[in-house]
């Protein structure tokens, strides 16, 4: 058997079949007998039931209440690490370094001209981010002039 010869059997493969009866009939009849079957293993509820769920849902509501209270915490945290940091590097710094000054100048101008570009573009999350790495390698920069000495 050659290539040919699959790819003749391929296609007679795809073409429609037609079922030698009608499925639709038992299918009904499976899903009517389904639906009674159900019925009649449906339980009546325990009477110990109402209190489980009820601890579950008092459970569950504590829980999102902390993550909530959680999640505002790291929120404000982060805002507040942020307005911190920026007004710290709101004046120029010069390291005692040399080696590190010129990269302190030069990360203070990227700075400022970014904080420029956000008055203009207040919306930009490019702008946002990329003053943010900023402010991220300035922090690095003063830890590394602090390890200096």
């Amino acid at each position: 058997m050659n290539e040919f010869e699959w790819r003749r059997q391929l296609r007679d493969l795809h073409q429609p079949l037609t079922p030698q009866r009608d499925l639709w009939a038992s299918i009904d009849a499976a899903l009517g007998d389904d639906a009674l079957t159900r019925a009649s293993t449906i339980q009546q509820p325990h009477d110990h039931q109402p209190g489980h769920r009820r601890r579950w849902l008092i459970a569950t509501t504590v829980a999102a209440s902390v993550l909530l209270a959680g999640g505002i915490g790291w929120h404000l945290q982060h805002v507040m690490g942020a307005t911190t940091l920026a007004s710290t590097m709101t004046k120029p710094w010069k390291p005692a370094d040399p080696r590190l000054a010129g990269a302190a100048i030069e990360l203070d101008a990227a700075r400022m001209e970014l904080q420029q570009a956000i008055q203009q573009a207040p919306d930009s999350p490019v702008l946002q981010r990329l003053l943010s790495r900023t402010e991220h390698q300035q922090t690095q920069l003063h830890q590394l002039a602090a390890q200096a000495g």
